[in-house]
């Protein structure tokens, strides 16, 4: 398991959709997101998922990094993402950036980062029996505003044993 792992707001959002917060702690242990995160999931907007992501902030397994995030030059970036990237860059061990767009991975990849997605989290979720299955969830979200493409659901669900 990575020493440290990181979120950006697109797997919060999502995995709050569907109740899936706790799968992250289940997981990991504890995700920090850095403070443009925060910002950006708690703006006080309202959506759905916004309590279960202060609830998590609550029980202390999702953390804030106060620390500083470094300098390195990512502008094509949001806030978000290359806050995710320059903490684990500046880590220096082994780290898990969990981000689900497509620039950002690229980003991060390139870095020689690991990165996982919503859509990875829900089959972690589902091999280690979290969740009935990751078939279900998926629909779920599919019903809510989020996306993901058909074509890594279906790798997931694959993975996991739920395509047919």
């Amino acid at each position: 398991m990575a020493r440290l792992v990181l979120t950006d707001a697109s797997p919060l959002i999502g995995l709050s959709l569907v109740d899936g917060l706790p799968w992250l702690a289940a997981l990991f242990g504890e995700v920090w997101m850095p403070e443009e995160v925060r910002n950006e999931v708690l703006s006080g907007s309202g959506f759905p998922g916004e309590q279960a992501i202060r609830g998590a902030m609550g029980r202390g397994w999702l953390r804030l990094w106060s620390q500083p995030v470094g300098e390195l030059p990512l502008s094509d970036l949001d806030e978000g993402e290359a806050a995710c990237i320059r903490i684990a860059m500046g880590h220096g061990g082994e780290s898990l950036v969990l981000m689900d767009e497509r620039a950002g991975r690229a980003t991060a990849l390139e870095m020689g980062l690991q990165v996982a997605g919503t859509a990875a989290v829900i089959g972690m979720a589902k091999t280690r029996g979290l969740v009935a299955s990751a078939r279900d969830v998926f629909a779920s979200l599919h019903q809510s505003d989020f996306r993901i493409s058909a074509e890594v659901i279906r790798t997931v669900l694959t993975r996991v044993g739920e395509w047919n």
